[in-house]
């Protein structure tokens, strides 16, 4: 299997690792246009091309993985799909393309895989079988945050995608967190929002945003996202009348509690988990993995991806009301 890579940042590399963790004898090339990231992925057996062009001319492949800027994704997804290639994308944050690539895939019967990682998450999966089981109303607090200069330590935020207003971090918290929010508890038919910046940071966008939501089911959710928070925190409630779950964001930290014996029970959903030291430990490199399976289920025909461009621009149109507001 040949696999070709279209952005060799960090997200590009953590693919390209799980990836040969998955399927050892894959070949994978790599398109950047930054020497530096090429003359490192040489290093790590990639080949890399300084275009998508030379390495489309190059070499033909079985699939590729945009991983570039969120931005960048259409055109580049758009040119994929018409050579034929099937395409797992990152999370793209806003729907440029989305319409003509979807039908693009279509005409020329290839997948269009779009990641929504928190669906992997064994916790995420866990608190939605729970709530489903339960049956019964409930409700949520969910506090997500950041200080957005301390998520790519090794670069300037205001160099990469979420200094810009259109994918900014704010919006990029939201983009993660919806998806799994709207799988488990339903669709929203309502909300109140409020936003404010709190800190010093040189962004274009609110650094703090809190949103009451009222979903189809009557569900209702507490949920505030920042980009300012010190430590990063991902702090999930889940209550009803007989189920209370606790979710620290890390697989350690999951907890169901027991009326019995007036404790809190703790869940495990790994049998091991596997982290990234460079990233906070609410980011688990198990679902990247669970991920990219699903992808390679898919390209054999005996999968169907977990998320979708269809159902990924309603969660963006969500997120526009909710800056609009």
């Amino acid at each position: 299997m040949k696999l070709l890579i279209v952005g060799l940042g960090s997200m590009g590399k953590r693919r390209a690792r799980l990836l040969r963790g998955l399927v050892p004898e894959v070949q994978i090339a790599g398109v950047d246009s930054a020497p530096g990231r090429r003359e490192e992925a040489q290093t790590l057996g990639i080949t890399a091309y300084e275009s998508l062009d030379a390495a489309l001319a190059a070499d033909s492949f079985d699939g590729a993985l945009v991983c570039t800027a969120p931005l960048s994704h259409a055109g580049l997804i758009g040119q994929l799909l018409e050579a034929g290639l099937p395409v797992f994308t990152e999370l793209n944050l806003v729907d440029d393309g989305y319409d003509e690539n979807i039908r693009k895939a279509k005409e020329k019967g290839v997948p269009l895989f779009l990641s929504s990682t928190m669906l992997y998450r064994g916790e995420t999966r866990y608190i939605k079988r729970r709530v489903r089981e339960f049956a019964g109303p409930v409700n949520y607090i969910y506090h997500i945050g950041q200080y957005l200069p301390d998520w790519h330590p090794w670069e300037n935020y205001k160099n990469f995608f979420v200094g810009d207003a259109r994918t900014g971090g704010v919006r990029e918290i939201f983009g993660i967190d919806l998806p799994w929010l709207l799988d488990t508890f339903g669709p929203v038919t309502g909300f109140t929002a409020m936003k404010d910046k709190i800190s010093n940071l040189e962004i274009a966008y609110p650094d703090s945003v809190f949103v009451t939501l009222r979903h189809e089911n009557g569900t209702k959710g507490m949920l505030a996202v920042d980009v300012v928070s010190p430590k990063a925190v991902r702090n999930f409630e889940c209550f009803g009348e007989g189920l209370h779950l606790f979710w620290e964001g890390n697989p350690r930290s999951l907890y169901e509690f027991d009326k019995q014996s007036g404790e809190k029970q703790p869940v495990n959903t790994y049998a091991q988990v596997e982290q990234d030291p460079r990233y906070s430990d609410n980011i688990v490199e198990n679902a990247y993995v669970d991920e990219l399976a699903n992808f390679l289920g898919v390209l054999a025909g005996e999968e169907q991806p977990r998320y979708s461009f269809e159902r990924d621009k309603e969660t963006i149109r969500l997120i526009e009301a909710i800056e609009n507001a």
